[in-house]
């Protein structure tokens, strides 16, 4: 009898101790931590429902160098939301600190200087993906394609407000 109900707290104390626990638990300790910003390494990155490979997959990004923003992390895996407000679980390695941001809301104009009466290079359509080259704070100098200018940073998604790059 002893034995059985020993059998039973080992059993209860292995589930307390889960995976899924600890990543809730390393969710909530870093949940209120500033949010900070990156970008996909890889064509195709597999978002999970949790932090680890034995987590289903919940869809695949098909969009190198999309900004995400990281919520919360676990060991090497990383809680990641998009800019539709999309989360899921993605490794570590999937991630690259190279920032870039993603055009929201409305069409904006790339610029040859940080000025609205800078001569334009592009217009920039909604879900365009460029990379930061620097931030001012107002205005980013971003790099698309084959374009290269600078955009008002409002209206872009993967920069903190009047955030500052060098």
């Amino acid at each position: 009898m002893l034995r059985a109900i020993l059998i039973v707290l080992l059993i209860f104390s292995l589930f307390e101790a889960s995976p899924r626990d600890a990543a809730a638990q390393a969710g909530k300790k870093t949940q209120d931590a500033p949010i900070r910003f990156a970008s996909l390494r890889a064509d195709e990155v597999n978002v999970r429902a949790g932090p680890g490979v034995r987590y289903p997959v919940k869809w695949v990004f098909v969009r190198k160098q999309l900004p995400v923003a990281i919520t919360a992390e676990f060991e090497s895996w990383r809680k990641i939301r998009d800019s539709e407000g999309a989360e899921g679980w993605v490794h570590r390695a999937m991630l690259s600190a190279k920032r870039s941001i993603v055009i929201i809301q409305k069409a904006r104009t790339l610029r040859r200087g940080s000025s609205d009466t800078a001569p334009a290079v592009a217009q920039m359509a909604p879900g365009i993906v460029a990379k930061i080259e620097s931030c001012n704070g107002q205005w980013c100098e971003v790099e698309v394609g084959a374009y290269s200018g600078w955009v008002r940073q409002n209206g872009l998604w993967g920069l903190r407000a009047k955030e500052v790059i060098e």
